[in-house]
C-alpha cells in the first residue's frame, strides 16, 4: 500500500436479538434518539451513522495515546428480529466488524445465535456487548465511565453477579465454538472474542467498546485489501425518497471505492436496469443517522465507507435494496450485467398457490418471505413497491380463500387498489399493512385461522349429523300430510330437512320438514330436547307408531367426512349414535361410508 493510499472507513454492523438494546447503544454513541422513531421501537431498516475518529477518541480517552490510521467507524444498525436473517446477512457481508448486543440478564436468544452464525459464515471479527448491566440489582451507576472504573465501584455481591453472568456468556460461546473472555482479560485478540459489559442507558462500558473496535480495525483493516478505496464506487440503496429542491434521491451505503458528482451509475428499477449520472451528492453530518437526518452538506465526492444521499435523473423507479455501481474501469455492459445478476438473486421462494406480498425494499421483501416460510405460509407473488389494483384483482382470483390476502410491509396501498377492494366481488380479499414484520404476520395468521374456523363451521353446518328420536305417547297432533308428532331426541343432534329411517329394517319413513320448540321454528336441537316435528310421507298408525325409534338417514358421503375429519370433535353421545347407525349400514356392505 502506497503512502498516499486512502484508508476506507471500517464498517461496523450492530446485531443481536430484538429489544436487547442495539439502537440504544448507537444512540448513546451518537447522542441521538433514533430508537424513538422506529415503529414499535424495533429497527426495521439498515441505517448508517458515521462516527469520526476524533469523536471516538473523546469518548474512549485511551485512544489519544495511540497512533490511529482509520478515519472513524461507519455503524450499520440492523433489524434485530429473527425475520431479518437476509438483511442481517447483507449487513454481515458488508461489515468489516460487528457488535453483537446481548442483554446480560437474558443471555443468548435464537436471534443472537443466528447473528453469530452469520458472522462465522462471513469470517467477520466481532465483539460482544453484554448490555444492560445497570439492571443488575444493586448496581451503582457511574455514567459514561469505562468498565473497569465502574466495576471497581460496585460491592462484592454485584461484582459476583456480573462475573457469573459474563461466564454464562463465555460458556454459551464455547458451546458454539468460540473462545471468549471479558475484554480486559484478553491478551490475544485474534484468538479470543472480547465480551464488554455495557449499559446503553448510562454509557458505562461504551468507551471500551469503541476502543476494542478501533483495535480490531487497526489489526484487521490495515492488513486487508479493503483499506484501499480508490476504485469505482459500489454501494447498496437503503431508501428512495423525494427531497424538496432535489426531486427523487437515493440514500446509499457506499461500502467500496469512490462516488463522485458526474459519475455514471447503474441501479435496478422495478421494470428495468437504470443508467444515470450523479447530479449531486449530500452527506449527513457526522454522528447523524442517514435515514432521519434533515440537514446535509453538499460534497463533490465521497470515499467508502459512508452513508450518502445521491441525486440524479430517472431515479423514480429505483428499488430500495438495489445494488449501486459506478461505471468507470469496467465497461457499461459489464456493470449492467453485475447489477442484473444481483437483482435476480433475490431469495424469495414462490409457489403456485399462496399470498401476495409487497415491501418497500428488496431486503424487507426477502425477510418477509423468509418469515412466512418459517410459518409454512406460501407466497404466490412478491414485489417491491405499493399495493396496486392488479394485486387486489389477482388476490381475488386465488382459489383457496385462506390465501386471498395481500401483506404490505412498510409500503402504501394505492387509491385504485382501495377502490377495487370496495367492489362487492372483492369482499373476500384482505390487505394487511404494517411496519413491523412479525406483527403483520400475526395479523394475517389471526385472520386466516378465524377464516378457517368459519369455513369449517359453514361446511359442517351442511353435514347431516347423527340423531335418534322416539315418538312420544299422547303427542300425535296430525296423522298425515304431513304427520305432526311430539318426539324426544334420545341422542345426537336433530336437524330439519333430513330423511328418517325405522330400524332394524332400515325402511325410510319420510322427510323431517320442520322442528318446533316452544312454539318457535328452529333448525336443530340437541339430545334431551322434546319438540314437535312434521314428517312428510308417513301416516301415524301405519308406517310409524307411538313409541317407535327413528334414526336420521346420513348420506354416505357425509359419513366419510364426519369419520375422517370430525369424529374427534363429536360428543360421546354423537359418536355412539354414529357407530350404531354405521354398524347397521355395514352389515350389508362392510365398506359403506369408508
Amino acid at each position: 500500500m502506497t503512502k498516499d493510499s486512502k484508508i476506507r472507513t471500517p464498517i461496523v454492523c450492530v446485531m443481536g436479538h430484538v429489544d436487547h438494546g442495539k439502537t440504544s447503544l448507537l444512540d448513546k454513541i451518537r447522542g441521538s434518539s433514533v430508537v424513538s422513531t422506529e415503529e414499535g421501537a424495533i429497527t426495521q431498516h439498515i441505517g448508517a451513522t458515521l462516527v469520526p475518529i476524533d469523536a471516538i477518541t473523546r469518548m474512549s480517552g485511551a485512544l489519544s495515546k495511540v497512533s490511529v490510521n482509520v478515519p472513524g467507524l461507519l455503524f450499520i444498525d440492523t433489524p434485530g428480529h429473527h425475520a431479518f436473517t437476509t438483511l442481517r446477512a447483507r449487513g454481515g457481508a458488508l461489515a468489516d466488524m460487528a457488535i453483537v448486543v446481548v442483554d446480560i440478564n437474558e443471555g443468548f436468544r435464537p436471534q443472537t445465535i443466528e447473528a453469530l452464525q452469520i458472522l462465522r459464515n462471513y469470517k467477520t471479527p466481532f465483539v460482544i456487548a453484554a448490555n444492560k448491566i445497570d439492571r443488575i440489582h444493586g448496581w451503582r451507576v457511574q455514567r459514561d465511565q469505562p468498565f473497569t472504573k465502574t466495576f471497581s465501584q460496585q460491592n462484592e455481591r454485584v461484582q459476583g453477579v456480573l462475573e457469573t453472568k459474563v461466564y454464562e456468556l463465555v460458556g454459551k460461546l464455547s458451546d458454539l465454538g468460540f473462545n471468549s473472555e471479558r475484554f480486559d482479560r484478553v491478551s490475544d485478540f485474534a484468538r479470543n472474542i472480547c465480551i464488554v459489559p455495557t449499559s446503553a442507558l448510562t454509557g458505562e462500558g461504551i468507551p471500551d467498546i469503541l476502543m476494542v473496535l478501533i483495535g480490531l480495525a487497526q489489526r484487521y483493516m490495515t492488513e486487508s485489501l479493503k483499506v484501499s478505496a480508490d476504485g469505482p464506487g459500489a454501494g447498496t440503496v437503503l431508501e428512495v425518497k423525494e427531497e424538496r429542491g432535489l426531486g427523487i434521491t437515493l440514500d446509499v451505503i457506499l461500502y467500496d471505492g469512490i462516488l463522485a458528482v458526474g459519475d455514471e451509475i447503474v441501479v435496478a428499477g422495478g421494470e428495468e436496469i437504470i443508467e444515470t449520472k450523479v447530479r449531486s451528492l449530500l452527506k449527513p453530518r457526522p454522528m447523524k443517522e442517514i435515514l432521519v437526518e434533515e440537514r446535509f452538506e453538499r460534497v463533490r465526492a465521497v470515499t467508502a465507507a459512508a452513508g450518502i444521499k445521491v441525486a440524479a435523473p430517472r431515479l423514480d423507479d429505483v428499488i430500495a435494496g438495489s445494488p449501486l455501481r459506478v461505471v468507470r474501469d469496467l465497461n457499461r455492459s459489464e456493470v449492467v450485467e453485475q447489477v442484473r445478476r444481483e437483482i435476480q438473486d433475490i431469495q424469495v421462494t414462490l409457489s403456485d398457490l399462496g399470498v401476495i406480498i409487497r415491501a418497500d425494499t428488496i431486503g424487507a421483501l426477502e425477510a418477509l418471505s423468509k418469515e412466512l416460510d418459517g410459518h409454512q405460509i406460501q407466497v404466490m407473488r412478491a414485489a417491491v413497491g405499493p399495493v396496486t389494483r392488479h394485486d387486489v384483482i389477482e388476490a381475488g382470483t386465488i382459489r383457496d380463500p385462506l390465501y386471498s390476502a395481500i401483506l404490505a410491509f412498510n409500503t402504501p396501498v394505492l387509491p385504485d387498489a382501495i377502490d377495487t377492494l370496495a367492489d362487492a366481488s372483492m369482499s373476500h380479499v384482505n390487505i394487511f399493512e404494517g411496519g413491523v414484520i412479525y406483527k403483520l404476520i400475526d395479523d394475517y395468521v389471526e385472520w386466516r385461522d378465524a377464516k378457517k374456523q368459519e369455513l369449517e363451521r359453514q361446511r359442517f353446518e351442511k353435514l347431516v349429523m347423527p340423531a335418534k328420536i322416539r315418538i312420544l305417547p299422547d303427542c300425535v297432533f296430525r296423522q298425515s300430510n304431513p304427520a305432526v308428532v311430539g318426539v324426544r331426541v334420545l341422542s345426537g343432534k336433530l336437524q330439519s330437512g333430513v330423511d328418517l329411517l325405522l330400524l332394524p329394517g332400515g325402511r325410510k319413513v319420510g322427510r323431517l320438514k320442520q322442528i318446533q320448540a316452544k312454539s318457535e321454528t328452529v333448525h336443530e336441537v340437541e339430545a334431551g330436547s322434546e319438540v314437535a316435528i312434521s314428517i312428510e310421507g308417513p301416516t301415524v298408525g301405519r308406517q310409524i307408531n307411538v313409541g317407535d325409534d327413528l334414526y336420521v338417514d346420513i348420506p354416505e358421503r357425509h359419513v366419510k367426512v364426519i369419520e375422517r375429519e370430525m369424529v374427534d370433535l363429536l360428543s360421546p353421545g354423537l359418536q355412539e349414535i354414529l357407530e350404531e347407525f354405521t354398524s347397521f349400514k355395514r352389515r350389508e356392505d362392510p365398506f359403506w361410508g369408508k
